[in-house]
């Protein structure tokens, strides 16, 4: 099973050099324990472009899909074999960045 952690931030790009260590360190055991599948941080809302493309033809609008004080600034995608190992691992996440984190299972 994968599941999205999503590290919600009000800001990017702010983790300092102490958080970016703990980061890559929680991510090599995360690879060393054979959970890792994808991460990535993310540009700021006001660089995301929506498109809806249900009508006749493609409206294409600047800027994020909803204005929020906190956003999704980045993710893991983990593979792990139930929700119970998922949310530990994801803690551990939580604890390495110093961010929340939600997280959801692919379908």
């Amino acid at each position: 099973m994968q599941y999205l952690v999503s590290v919600i931030d009000d800001r990017t790009g702010s983790a300092t050099d102490d958080e970016m260590a703990d980061i890559h360190a929680f991510n090599a055991r995360v690879q060393a324990d054979g959970h890792w599948v994808f991460a990535g941080g993310l540009s700021s809302p006001g660089t995301a472009t929506v498109i809806d493309n249900r009508g006749a033809e493609a409206i294409i609008t600047d800027g994020p899909f909803l204005e929020s004080k906190e956003y999704l600034a980045g993710f893991w995608i983990f593979e792990a074999p139930d929700l119970d190992v998922a949310l530990k691992i994801a803690s551990e996440g939580s604890k390495a960045c110093n961010r929340r984190v939600e997280v959801r299972p692919f379908l």
